[in-house]
């Protein structure tokens, strides 16, 4: 088993520089930093986590919490955000919870010494956030210091625009209010169709709390007087959903009606390709573990991520 005297050895560099860069401390020149990264994954080096917590009175641990149903988003944060945190020698302690009530107990569980900052990912309902350590991810609630946000307006504003230009400027819009995020989607698709002057057709849009096949019925039984030719939906779950009612209908996909997802593409055998917004998990974890491990300033504030638009054959910002 390698020791950080090994780790020393093959960087060139210190045992205390090699301890710097391990922790995640600033002052360290960049070429040894990297020197000591590549020594360590040279050596498949494994620092003594126990030991280290003890010293630094840092458990190098993040608890996440996960409060989405949307398993496939889910995994795509889990994925790039352990991928990020172990290039810092940082763990992910993961709990999942469905209810305020759940995730409030998971917060105060992680925040009692297991763990050094927690992320709350896709909760759908208002918390209450004692701590200056929890960053919210996706989440309903932006009034707090510390979250990132998926740029919704934006999103419903550029699928529009896409959905014009191929042709189709009768455009349904489904989004049930269940994340918090209707009235920015509502904001983006408006600017869309005045932007290209287009009327606003409120029978085309559908954002309470009906679902997604309830609405997209009632879009079909009266199709002979919407005529709709795109459909707007939340995300690629909504998308299957709404293409296996359609083509039920005889509606083909893209054919009569595209259909455009507002956040994750869809890729499932016997499913047409549509278009999407996708965000990008990777540049989110990027920017969460930046904050993490640096702290440079005392809050991330609110910050705003936009998607790419994502189509069948080309990818473009």
């Amino acid at each position: 088993m390698s020791t950080i005297n090994d780790v020393s050895r093959l960087a060139g560099v210190s045992k205390a520089t090699v301890s710097r860069v391990l922790s995640g401390s600033r002052g360290v020149k960049e070429a040894s930093r990297q020197a000591v990264l590549k020594a360590v994954e040279e050596l498949n080096y494994r620092p003594n986590v126990i030991a280290q917590s003890l010293l630094s009175q840092s458990t190098g641990c993040i608890g996440v919490i996960c409060a989405q149903e949307n398993i496939n988003q889910t995994t795509g944060y889990l994925y790039a955000l352990e991928k990020h945190l172990s290039q810092h020698q940082k763990h992910l302690l993961l709990r999942f919870a469905n209810t305020q009530a759940e995730v409030m107990s998971a917060l105060d569980e992680l925040t009692c010494g297991l763990c050094d900052d927690v992320l709350i990912i896709g909760a759908r309902f208002p918390l209450h956030l004692p701590h200056d350590n929890v960053i919210l991810v996706d989440c309903a609630q932006t009034d707090v210091p510390n979250s990132i946000q998926f740029d919704h307006a934006f999103a419903a504003e550029t699928a529009c625009n896409y959905l014009i230009s191929q042709g189709r400027r009768q455009i349904a819009l489904i989004h049930p209010d269940t994340n918090g995020s209707a009235e920015r989607v509502l904001h983006g698709y408006k600017l869309a169709l005045e932007n290209n002057f287009l009327p606003f057709n409120r029978s085309l849009v559908f954002m309470d709390s009906v679902s997604s096949s309830v609405a997209l019925q009632e879009l079909l039984n009266n199709a002979a007087t919407l005529n709709f030719n795109a459909l707007l939906v939340a995300d690629e779950q909504e998308a299957q959903r709404v293409i296996a009612q359609l083509q039920a209908f005889n509606k083909s996909v893209p054919g009569d009606i595209m259909v455009f997802s507002l956040a994750g593409s869809l890729q499932l055998p016997g499913i047409p390709a549509i278009p999407a917004i996708e965000y990008s998990m990777d540049a989110m974890a990027a920017r969460i573990v930046s904050w993490l491990t640096e702290k440079t300033q005392r809050v991330l504030g609110a910050s705003v991520l936009r998607g790419d638009l994502i189509t069948p054959t080309i990818r473009k910002r």
